[in-house]
């Protein structure tokens, strides 16, 4: 997919409702198109507008070995729901003992370089495994959510995987996501009515305090424009 035809698209589907854009690329691109879910609100809402657009398309998610027991909980409850099963993606035990030995148990806490090791280890080289066969993936990202997603659009090339990037809920916002949620009975993570907006490993995930940005609680200890692991970077 070119660059002008990403932007003709974004275009075209600057006012459709995020069906919409998902119908017309689970049809393009078929078996090589997935959802790549954390279990956060928005991949619940999109996994269930996917389930009923077409069941058999494909949602995997990333197991970092340091997930939240009511987040390994909502996987089950998700597969239930819909009568899927999610495939998950773990992190090399190689690569994981060697990251515990270099850097501790907890290393990710004394630096950002150690935090993105952490985080290259268990999520990012699982993602790469989880990205071979595909030509496009689908993510529940909205513009609202951090500063360094503010600029991002419905559609994109991720030159960082050499895949075209689809987001269809990047315009909307928290209440018309909870809304979908109450309406359809989807399922979600029990932990966001304990004060948790957003929700990732287990040690690097805290409660927001009231007035918090949502994300307050991701990597607490870091800089705002620091906030992500490196799934979502541009270049």
């Amino acid at each position: 997919m070119t660059q002008n035809e990403i932007i003709r698209l974004n275009e075209e589907f600057a006012d459709a409702t995020p069906e919409t854009i998902l119908s017309y690329f689970l049809d393009r691109f078929g078996d090589r198109i997935a959802l790549s879910s954390s279990l956060s609100i928005e991949d619940q809402v999109l996994t269930d507008m996917i389930c009923k657009l077409k069941p058999s398309a494909r949602i995997f998610t990333l197991d970092t070995g340091r997930l939240f027991p009511e987040t390994y909980s909502l996987i089950d409850r998700t597969a239930m729901r819909y009568g899927i099963r999610l495939q998950v993606f773990f992190p090399d035990r190689a690569e994981v003992e060697k990251l515990v030995a270099d850097c501790g148990m907890n290393g990710f806490y004394e630096s950002l370089e150690k935090r993105k090791r952490c985080c290259r280890v268990r999520k990012l080289e699982p993602l790469e495994r989880a990205f071979q066969g595909l030509d496009a993936w689908i993510c529940g990202l909205r513009r609202e959510q951090s500063v360094t997603r503010s600029g991002m659009r419905a559609i994109e090339w991720d030159e960082t995987h050499g895949l075209v990037k689809i987001n269809p809920l990047i315009g909307w916002h928290e209440e018309q996501v909870w809304e979908y949620i109450h309406r359809h009975h989807v399922p979600y993570n029990k932990l966001h009515e304990q004060g948790f907006p957003s929700i990732g490993c287990q040690p690097c995930t805290r409660a927001v305090k009231p007035g918090e940005d949502i994300r307050a609680g991701r990597w607490w200890w870091e800089s705002p424009d620091h906030k992500e692991c490196g799934l979502h970077w541009r270049k």
